[in-house]
């Protein structure tokens, strides 16, 4: 049989937290996804409803929902 030893470690509780930059690429799309929700609440929003549901689902972590374009 094996011994399992734990070595404990101190959190570093002073430590810098990394400087959080936002990808530009990232943004770009998210605002390709609203322009797309936007283009289809403005052609049919009844029966593409469905497909600007699907497409909010990518960018409700980052916006506020109340931001809908069917509005």
């Amino acid at each position: 049989m094996a011994k399992v030893f734990t070595i404990p470690v101190v959190p570093k509780l002073g430590r810098k937290q990394r400087e959080r930059t936002s990808d530009p690429r990232y943004v770009d799309g998210q605002r390709l996804l609203v322009e797309a929700m936007k283009y289809l609440a403005k052609a049919d929003p009844v029966s593409n409803r469905g497909a600007i549901e699907l497409l909010s689902e990518h960018v409700r972590t980052r916006f506020r929902m109340s931001d809908s374009p069917l509005g």
